[in-house]
């Protein structure tokens, strides 16, 4: 004998209305509760076939936009990082009923023209690594619920979610700085975003309550990939630049790329010099030596922004929340 919509009820301790609305696909309830009541209804033995058209339910979804936005395209590559957080979107979509179409908006074109066809998505999660204040403006006409994901402006009327870079970045320096007992020069990325500033701000927040002089940190600028950082890196020391003891990278590509040129010209890692990076990518437990470095919980950030987006979607009387996921500091060798 299958299970009655009043012992599902009972069962998941909800409303029978709300269970009703759930099993027909009607509005009122959430995804997450939706989905939930649909497999305990599976579970127990459910009859679909008689009041609810569960085939249905299974095959309308609903679409997520995730618009993946590219100013010069220094930061947001092909890299692990980028390729981990959007595989956690698609596999948070999935599991959620709906379908994620990926697509790509340029900082040096028409974007008010690209954005006219997003009305059509239930929702959109922006991919934001690479934007300027001035990049939003055309996004603020859309009435498509939005989720900014890894940049924040305060004027922004959005929900965002996150790395709190300053954290990561303070701790990481502090950190270097205990290990070492030396001031440590910054390799700070050539191109600006968001990001990077902020995790300048946890760098020099760092020195400063450590008693240091920030002026007495010496910044090298460096191109945020692996060979532009080597390349960079490696014309300062063949120019005369005299290492520091320890440095703080604002991601593992500068880190490694400025590595590899202090060892190609002599310098032994960490004994003449440590480094530490941020992000925690795949390489850095290959390089030699492995990197110390931030660690960004990739795949939650990615869970975080579909889960967010959907109860926008679903309620009526959402306000913008900003959502700043902690880092973790990854000790390995090269500090």
């Amino acid at each position: 004998m299958s299970i009655s919509s009043k012992e599902l009820a009972r069962i998941l301790n909800l409303s029978e209305a709300a269970i009703s609305m759930a099993l027909n696909n009607k509005p009122g309830v959430s995804t997450t509760t939706r989905k939930k009541v649909i497999e305990t209804a599976t579970q127990y033995g459910y009859d679909f076939t008689r009041k609810h058209n569960f085939n249905e339910f299974q095959t309308t979804k609903r679409n997520i936009s995730l618009i993946i936005f590219k100013k010069h395209g220094a930061v947001v590559t092909d890299t692990p990082f980028f390729n981990q957080l959007t595989e956690s979107i698609e596999q948070s979509c999935r599991k959620l009923y709906y379908q994620l179409q990926i697509s790509y908006l340029y900082g040096d074109t028409d974007i008010e023209q690209q954005i006219n066809s997003l009305s059509y998505y239930d929702g959109i999660i922006l991919l934001a690594t690479e934007m300027k204040k001035e990049d939003f403006h055309p996004f603020s006409r859309i009435k498509t619920p939005l989720v900014v994901l890894d940049t924040y402006y305060h004027d922004l009327n959005f929900d965002c979610i996150l790395i709190n870079n300053l954290q990561g970045a303070y701790q990481a320096t502090n950190f270097i700085i205990q290990k070492t007992k030396s001031q440590p020069g910054y390799l700070h990325s050539s191109y600006s975003i968001v990001n990077f500033d902020e995790r300048s701000d946890g760098f020099y927040k760092a020195i400063r309550e450590s008693g240091m002089s920030s002026s007495r940190s010496p910044v090298l600028s460096l191109t945020p990939s692996l060979d532009g950082a080597y390349h960079d890196m490696l014309d300062l020391l063949n120019h005369g630049e005299d290492p520091s003891r320890c440095y703080f990278a604002d991601n593992d590509l500068i880190a490694a790329g400025a590595m590899k040129a202090l060892k190609e010209k002599g310098y032994h890692i960490p004994d003449d010099v440590s480094i530490i990076g941020f992000d925690d990518m795949p390489f850095c437990t290959y390089i030699e030596p492995a990197l110390t470095t931030v660690s960004v919980p990739k795949q939650y950030m990615g869970e975080i922004a579909v889960k967010r987006l959907i109860e926008i979607i679903d309620r009526s009387d959402s306000y913008p929340l900003k959502i700043q996921i902690s880092t973790t500091l990854v000790n390995r060798k090269s500090v």
